[in-house]
């Protein structure tokens, strides 16, 4: 401003513009400075009618890319040695070869990919900035790696996932990025003894992939068992170099430290262990075998307090988390059952929703949280193609449903959490309707044993000495109703949250 000031006034005496000595001169007897308010000087814009429905302040719309195939390579010399990597860094967009064949069949599948998904403005635009960066220069045979590309697209700040999207729809992309679960293999396998490392990543590797007479596991099992048996390999690795030489002993010793659920839980993980050890003949003898695990005794499970409840409803805030919560105090509904709802799975017609297979009534609550939910989607992302209920930035721009992580990052750290709300409306009903587990399994679709814990948790807070699911009969009974398909509704009976729940 002080610059604009002294060039007018030097033109309003002279009549004419000051140079920058004459401009210097005058700032330097300036002592004061008058304040000003935001936007008092700012340009005119143009009339509202100088819009016009083809474009941005009357520009006509870009039309589509005109449809492309794969170009035709006619005749090709091939590599005499292996490809070398490309610089990409080196290249810069004013490089780019924007007449290419490669980037005009590239574009065009953009263009589809955008309209399927719902892609935004400036995404497409900035896809097409990424495909002209790495397609300059390419030919026939070439493959674009995820490691040459990231570093250069992401200095540009390009997305690189929606361009490598784009080429692996062309069929010229290999992903060679090291996958997490190796660093996290490599992290919890650090401070190990050789032997004992490279036998436990064998062990780790057979429960994610599977072997000969084993079904592969969970990624998330595999991540409780290697953690749980950390802690006493680092222990052995002091004194040890392989796992043949635990003994029995040593074994016995580890866990007398432990007590309750961490006993249980590191026992299994240890058993799992050395009796895979000694099927493939890595160690002679199984040092856990004829040591009990023990049965696991489950504390009663215990309703939460209002004023948790209160505090986890205040931080929801946004629409989304309000129907999350919703769902998980209301509908009991697991944070991945959550994740994993669609939009066909909401009949609002006859105030309906099924959560995992299972179809419920929709009480008032739920229903003015979904609309108000279905509202804020159809006016913040109009254009997606997810079909997925709940979405958020990332995935409002995919096909993939949102992470766990995200359904749950709201309520995390608050007492009442979405996984004790759910506990809490499931001990609720238990309360209500009486300690039956039959009725528990057929409203929720809970296993027997599960299902005979919550009733045996209220029946011991209504002070009943017993009940039937803690007889022989009882669990017989259980058994054969949930094998009978005791999950499916019975005909007529419409299953709802009870009157008392929340």
């Amino acid at each position: 401003m002080c610059w604009c000031q002294a060039r007018l006034s030097a033109k309003a005496v002279a009549g004419q513009w000051a140079d920058e000595t004459d401009v210097r001169d005058r700032l330097a007897a300036v002592r004061h400075h008058q304040l000003f308010f935001v936007g008092m000087h700012h340009r005119r814009s143009p009339t509202p009618s100088a819009r016009r429905r083809g474009g941005r302040w009357g520009a006509p719309r870009k039309p589509p890319p005109a449809p492309a195939w794969r170009p035709d390579p006619g005749w090709r010399q091939f590599p005499l040695f292996e490809q070398i990597p490309r610089d990409y860094s080196r290249l810069t967009l004013a490089d780019a070869d924007l007449a290419g064949p490669w980037l005009t069949w590239a574009k065009y599948l953009a263009h589809r990919l955008a309209e399927a998904r719902g892609w935004g403005r400036n995404i497409r635009f900035a896809v097409n900035r990424g495909l002209a960066l790495v397609l300059t220069g390419y030919i026939e045979g070439d493959v674009i790696r995820h490691t040459e590309i990231f570093t250069p697209l992401r200095a540009l700040d390009l997305p690189v996932g929606h361009t490598v999207t784009v080429l692996k729809e062309m069929g010229i992309f290999e992903d060679d990025s090291e996958p997490s679960f190796e660093r996290w293999l490599a992290a919890r396998l650090e401070g190990l003894a050789p032997g004992i490392r490279s036998e436990a990543e064998r062990w780790t590797r057979i429960l994610r992939d599977g072997g000969p007479r084993s079904l592969p596991r969970r990624q998330g099992t595999v991540w409780l068992y290697l953690n749980r048996v950390r802690p006493a390999l680092l222990d052995w690795s002091n004194s040890y170099d392989h796992l043949r030489e635990v003994t029995r002993d040593d074994v016995l010793t580890y866990i007398k430290t432990l007590h309750g659920h961490q006993r249980h839980d590191q026992l299994v993980a240890l058993r799992s262990l050395f009796g895979w050890a000694k099927r493939n003949g890595l160690i002679f003898r199984n040092p856990t075998s004829r040591i009990k695990v023990g049965q696991y005794e489950y504390a009663v499970l215990q309703p939460l307090v209002p004023e948790k409840v209160d505090r986890s409803v205040a931080a929801a805030t946004t629409p989304a988390t309000r129907l999350i919560l919703a769902l998980a105090a209301v509908h009991a509904a697991r944070v991945a059952q959550i994740a994993s709802l669609m939009l066909d799975d909401v009949d609002l017609g006859n105030c309906r929703l099924t959560i995992a297979g299972r179809v419920r009534p929709l009480d008032d609550l739920t229903l003015k949280l979904l609309l108000d939910w279905l509202e804020h989607r159809r006016s913040r992302w109009p254009n997606t193609a997810n079909l997925h209920l709940l979405i958020n930035n990332q995935t409002a721009n995919t096909t993939g449903r949102a992470s766990n992580h995200w359904i749950s990052a709201a309520m995390r750290g608050q007492d009442a959490n979405l996984e004790k709300l759910r506990v809490d409306r499931q001990l609720e009903e238990a309360r209500v309707k009486g300690p039956d587990p039959l009725h528990l399994a057929e409203v929720f679709g809970l296993d027997e044993k599960t299902a005979m814990r919550y009733a045996d948790s209220a029946s011991r807070r209504r002070g009943v000495s017993g009940w039937v699911g803690r007889t022989r009969a009882g669990r017989a009974g259980a058994a054969s109703f949930h094998q009978a398909g005791a999950g499916q509704p019975a005909p007529g009976h419409r299953p709802r949250p009870s009157a008392g729940s929340r």
